[in-house]
């Protein structure tokens, strides 16, 4: 859905990626992973990131129904650069690490109300299920560091877009908190294709999605879940520093 043909710039080398479906992005600090996150959603623009979509009867984003002859169903490429704001919008939502907006003294729920893009999602019902309630009305100026988390992760679901890419969803989260994030990213009723980035390695083995990891800019890792958390793979990358305890992975300290 999401192609990256052969970018480079002075931080990221020869990145080639097709991404199909939900992507975990790993690496170490410095790694390239909030620069590649950034070049995929379009912030840093570039001819090198095409979308494959279907071609439809009046539009290319779901708004209309699709012409029903099989040759009009034929998926094509366009370069992300050439879409409008609102249709770019539409397909792919980046989530910062940190929630930096420009008028803080906004409350939640009116930062939410202007993160609103699909009318099918019920903003109070979001802010309910993530246990928001008693800080709608806050300034997000006045948030905590966790609350700014659970307030990202909200507005990317009333946001919806086809991708959400998440930069780090769990930083400065309690455990119960964090539990109740990969309860959200592991349902597949909650967005659509989902790319994660995070140093969270017990997150990323639960998420089960497939791995890229990124070493000095450049992808030296691609394929599925568990060919990443093979343990000969897990020893050479991290240098002998992680090991797997029963169903967990710790950090040899």
């Amino acid at each position: 859905m999401l192609e990256i043909d052969n970018y480079t710039d002075s931080i990221l080398k020869h990145i080639n990626y097709h991404i199909k479906d939900s992507l975990l992005i790993l690496g170490a600090n410095g790694a390239g992973k909030s620069s590649l996150a950034k070049l995929l959603c379009g912030i840093t623009p570039s001819d090198s990131i095409k979308i494959n979509i279907l071609k439809l009867g009046t539009g290319a984003f779901g708004e209309a129904k699709a012409i029903t002859s099989d040759k009009s169903q034929e998926q094509y490429n366009i370069n992300l650069q050439t879409l409008s704001l609102q249709d770019r919008a539409k397909i792919i939502n980046y989530i910062p690490s940190k929630l930096d907006i420009f008028d803080e003294y906004i409350t939640l729920k009116d930062y939410l109300i202007l993160s609103k893009i699909d009318f099918n999602i019920n903003i109070d019902d979001t802010i309910d299920t993530l246990g928001l309630n008693d800080l709608k009305d806050r300034p997000c100026i006045n948030l905590s560091s966790g609350e700014s988390q659970l307030t990202l992760m909200a507005s990317a679901i009333i946001h919806n877009a086809k991708i959400t890419i998440f930069d780090e969803p769990t930083a400065n989260l309690d455990p119960q908190k964090t539990s109740q994030i990969y309860k959200i990213l592991s349902n597949k009723k909650n967005l659509k294709i989902k790319i994660v980035i995070t140093h969270d390695l017990n997150l990323a083995y639960r998420l089960g999605f497939d791995v890229i990891y990124l070493k000095d800019g450049k992808i030296i890792f691609k394929g599925t879940n568990k060919e990443f958390f093979n343990k000969k793979n897990i020893e050479k990358t991290f240098a002998n520093r992680v090991k797997k305890i029963e169903n967990f992975w710790v950090v040899d300290i």
